[in-house]
């Protein structure tokens, strides 16, 4: 029954991959906001047993997913348009310092081969408007920044907010993506050349010129507050 490595990263473990999946549903919209995660319906959904969606369930309420109640089990988590303004307040703090870091590491000698693939992966999305592969890319633009800082605790602390950062994606995946795209060619462009207070100034610029039309469109679709 065990079989999701086909949709999945087979490096990871089976309750990794069943997180994976679940977040992806909740995103799609395939589990909305306020639905019931019934281990069973899962189950039956991802072909798995219900020991890996027990392990991760904890981790999706961690990133902001889902909410877990005592005698209501588990329901996805709405997202309001109070949850966007402070993640954009967040990410003004930690994805700028991440920008440093990472044009810093840069300097001293590290790679940035994995951005440059994500980057020529995002080019191909772009130009098909292709936007849940747009909102894949992007998002993972921005957590191998993360990761290329070099700074364990920042990664752990960034994991629920990237999780909040996908949703944030998939809701204004449409908005001018080759906008968005010039902007992520800048912040890279300062980062593979070493120059970690361009990337810092870059970082900062992308990140509060989506605050504005992203809380605009998302004012049409989404609560102010749960």
């Amino acid at each position: 029954m065990e079989q999701l490595a086909p949709e999945g990263d087979t490096r990871l473990s089976l309750a990794e991959q069943t997180y994976a999946r679940i977040s992806e549903k909740i995103i799609d919209g395939h589990y909305p906001p306020g639905h019931r995660l019934r281990e069973r319906e899962i189950s039956e959904d991802l072909a798995v047993s219900r020991i890996p969606i027990r392990e991760a369930l904890p981790q999706l309420e961690a990133d902001g997913f889902i909410a877990i109640f005592p005698r209501r089990g588990a329901v996805v988590r709405a997202f309001t348009l109070n949850d966007v303004g402070e993640l954009f307040d967040v990410r003004l703090n930690l994805e700028v310092f991440a920008a440093r870091k990472a044009a810093e590491h840069v300097a001293n000698g590290g790679s940035s081969t994995r951005l440059a693939e994500l980057m020529a992966a995002a080019e191909n999305a772009t130009a098909a408007s292709d936007y849940p592969a747009i909102t894949e890319f992007n998002s993972a633009i921005h957590a191998e920044i993360i990761a290329m800082s070099g700074n364990s605790l920042l990664e752990t602390t960034m994991r629920p907010v990237l999780g909040r950062l996908r949703r944030l994606f998939a809701l204004t995946s449409e908005r001018d993506p080759q906008a968005q795209y010039r902007e992520h060619i800048a912040l890279c462009e300062a980062i593979h050349a070493g120059k970690p207070d361009l990337a810092a100034a870059l970082a900062y610029s992308h990140i509060e010129l989506g605050r504005e039309p992203s809380l605009a469109e998302l004012a049409k679709v989404l609560p102010a507050d749960s």
